[in-house]
């Protein structure tokens, strides 16, 4: 039997390969404009900041190593490559998703310092430490997705045969130790560590709120946007945490009951809601945060060719009154460059 033809009918496998393909697309335009506008903004970035961008690194990381592979072999009807693609498959899928947990989980305890004392003018982490936070996820994602490499752990096909992963059904007993332990310290530990950061967040802005009700009936600007970056980040916590829970509550049946015993078309719906996760935090800062809307939009703009027609149009008119029209533009650029640095 071969374990790498497709057990989905035909029309099925096409239609993966086309949700497939969406989701690239997606994932990959999305976090190519976070990089994008963190670039242009890199003067006025905060620390924490870079972990964001760290998030969408991995994204971008997964979308374009594994989703072309994942699309052509969903067209073939069959995994192309054999052994040999499929554990790099499944390396890279396990490598950025254990990179994305923890930078999440990173993100969450920076912003829980940040929080402790937000009337506070001195910065909390540095650019040092927060460059060195961004690099932890992925030398501890890499020693995880090395293990299976060396023995503890194996990869292997998909029950669909269209996709590669840890093979659940092969580690019933002999790698039913890193099955625990990867699920213990990869999805376990980092959920209740999110979970308790952003709750205490919470608390914090909470008592922070009541204070200055009761004393100038006036919520201050610093509360509105740690609420505002608090929504953000739990967003993008639960929308990672809820697209991943499904696959392993999946991959644990397999691990205590016969993987044959779940149809093939059922085992595939929560691998492809999975593989969706890279796609929605670009939708959460365009959705949530302002300043990234603007951006973005102006952005777009220019690609269009906006920015020059507006450019030309007012050279034009400036022609005509040339005393008082730039100073009213400056003025205005000067107010819209200042609003994009506070919000």
């Amino acid at each position: 039997m071969d374990i790498y033809a497709s057990t989905l009918s035909p029309a099925l496998d096409i239609g993966t390969g086309c949700y497939l393909l969406g989701v690239a697309v997606l994932s990959i335009m999305g976090n190519l404009l976070v990089l994008i506008m963190a670039f242009k903004r890199s003067s006025r970035m905060k620390p924490p900041e870079l972990l964001s961008v760290n998030l969408a690194v991995t994204d971008l990381g997964a979308a374009v190593t594994m989703y072309p592979l994942a699309v052509a072999s969903a067209w073939s009807h069959h995994w192309l490559g054999g052994d040999v693609t499929c554990i790099y498959y499944a390396l890279a899928g396990f490598f950025f998703g254990v990179a994305s947990i923890m930078t999440l989980t990173i993100l969450a305890i920076v912003r829980l310092i940040v929080s402790l004392n937000l009337q506070s003018t001195k910065e909390k982490v540095s650019w040092k430490k927060v460059k060195i936070l961004c690099m932890l996820p992925w030398l501890y994602a890499l020693i995880w997705a090395l293990f299976p490499i060396l023995g503890w752990g194996r990869y292997g096909p998909e029950p669909f045969g269209l996709s590669c992963s840890l093979a659940w059904g092969e580690m019933k007993h002999e790698g039913f130790s890193f099955v625990i332990s990867m699920f213990s310290f990869n999805l376990i530990m980092p959920s209740v560590i999110i979970t308790c950061c952003y709750f205490g967040i919470a608390i914090k802005l909470y008592f922070t709120y009541k204070k200055s009700m009761n004393s100038s009936n006036r919520v201050p600007n610093i509360v509105k946007l740690h609420r505002r970056l608090l929504v953000i980040a739990v967003l993008i916590s639960v929308g990672f945490i809820g697209c991943w829970a499904p696959y392993g509550l999946v991959s644990l049946w397999s691990i205590f009951h016969d993987s044959s015993t779940i149809p093939p078309e059922i085992s595939l719906l929560p691998c492809m809601f999975a593989k969706s996760s890279t796609v929605y935090n670009p939708m959460i800062y365009y959705i949530f945060s302002q300043s990234f809307k603007r951006e973005v939009k102006q952005l777009g703009g220019m690609c269009l060719g906006y920015n020059s027609c507006h450019v030309s149009s007012s050279i034009n008119h400036n022609m005509v009154s040339a005393d008082n029209k730039p100073k009213i533009a400056s003025r205005s650029s000067l107010q819209e460059s200042k609003i994009v640095t506070l919000v």
